[in-house]
């Protein structure tokens, strides 16, 4: 098992001590695809998988999601959660282990999914559609001090459901000076540079556990191409994601190092439950 840099009470003292109204953000990243990202004193959750909901509904499975990372802090802790997102529906991002309890806790939170899953979410949580927000790809909301931009992602198509809405999304979202984005789940797919042309984008959380017919789950980046994508893109600085969770789709984040420095691409590789700082996009 992989430790957490922090977890639970310490992991949740840092996010107290870094909460400061300035003009900077943190992030923090907590395992797959979920990042807890923080600015003047709004928290915002990027698709956050807390639960050991697969790994126990496959433990008798062909396929065991034996969970590699520590989970560094339990849905039910987090009390101060003013916004989350879900990209797609898969349970690794919209996990019903992990929403229950943050929607329980946080009664005046703001879930935002794509359009296409308004009906399986509401399913899923056992609450009304109308208590969801969305968006599909091109369109847009303000949410707190977000921006949100939904953008099309492929996992391992660009998929729409009967009335052409995206299953798959991925968010720019824009705050102060700032501009992030978070693909979801997605491989290279036509049209998304032209998507994300119009942004000057100065981070992005990308996926690199890559795709594989063995595997037989839909397919993500690899790490060299999710490296080009920011290079080509021109975004700031990378991170990468969705990979040390479940043993048997992942991989390391070594060919996505080496292509960040083949390119020249600045990046960085946080472990879960290490604060990082935009100021200079460093560790704390």
């Amino acid at each position: 098992m992989i430790p957490a840099a922090l977890s639970h009470k310490a992991l949740l003292d840092d996010i107290s001590a870094a909460n400061r109204p300035d003009d900077h953000f943190r992030f923090w990243w907590l395992g797959q695809s979920g990042f807890l990202i923080q600015y003047q004193s709004t928290h915002l959750l990027v698709d956050p998988y807390l639960s050991e909901s697969l790994t126990k509904k496959y433990s008798e499975s062909h396929q065991p999601h034996l969970r590699m990372t520590e989970l560094a802090v339990l849905p039910e802790q987090l009390d101060f959660i003013d916004i989350v997102t879900s990209s797609h529906r898969h349970t690794d991002h919209l996990d019903g282990e992990t929403l229950c309890p943050l929607l329980q806790n946080n009664p005046d939170l703001e879930l935002l999914v794509p359009t296409a899953q308004i009906e399986f979410s509401a399913q899923r949580l056992g609450c009304d559609p109308s208590r969801f927000r969305h968006l599909d790809a091109g369109s847009s909301l303000s949410l707190g001090p977000f921006e949100f931009h939904a953008i099309t992602a492929a996992h391992d198509t660009v998929e729409r459901d009967s009335s052409g809405n995206c299953v798959y999304l991925g968010y720019v979202i824009r705050f102060g000076q700032w501009t992030l984005y978070h693909s979801g789940d997605t491989i290279p797919h036509e049209g998304l540079m032209e998507q994300l042309g119009p942004f000057d984008i100065d981070l992005a959380f990308l996926p690199i556990n890559g795709r594989a017919p063995e595997r037989r789950v839909s397919g993500n980046f690899w790490g060299e191409e999710a490296a080009a994508l920011a290079h080509e893109a021109g975004i700031k600085w990378v991170i990468p994601c969705h990979y040390h969770m479940f043993s048997f789709n992942s991989v390391t984040p070594d060919d996505f190092v080496r292509a960040c420095h083949r390119l020249n691409q600045p990046y960085g590789v946080p472990r879960v439950g290490e604060r990082w700082e935009s100021v200079g996009l460093r560790r704390r």
